[in-house]
């Protein structure tokens, strides 16, 4: 079984920033991929970031240019950090992983982590 334990969530101003982490722990090879999604209040959750662990990135239009992410390569764990952070960008951020390619949705899940940016 795999775990995924998020850490750096918080409040923030609009215009601060913050650093999300995530590792996962358990039966960990190599993972495909990992990502970070998103639900804010009475919203559907949504995809914020990606990365294979070849390196190929993927960022959601809201965020282009203010998130980065990153991935630890001698472990299963990855890194977004947050720049110019929006009010709209408060939700709870979930990370997760997919194992292998040939897989449609993640397979495993994080509990999440709570940002809210205050105006």
């Amino acid at each position: 079984q795999v775990r995924l334990a998020e850490t750096g969530g918080g409040s923030v101003q609009a215009g601060g920033s913050l650093t999300l982490s995530c590792e996962a722990s358990g039966r960990t090879l190599s993972p495909y991929a990992m990502a970070w999604f998103r639900q804010g209040p009475e919203k559907e959750r949504e995809i914020v970031a990606s990365i294979r662990w070849s390196g190929h990135t993927y960022y959601a239009d809201p965020v282009q240019g203010r998130f980065t992410i990153s991935r630890h390569r001698s472990r299963s764990a990855i890194t977004l950090q947050m720049n110019n952070l929006k009010p709209e960008d408060t939700a709870v951020y979930f990370c997760a992983l997919k194992a292998v390619s040939g897989n449609s949705e993640y397979d495993y899940w994080g509990q999440g982590t709570l940002v809210n940016v205050s105006s």
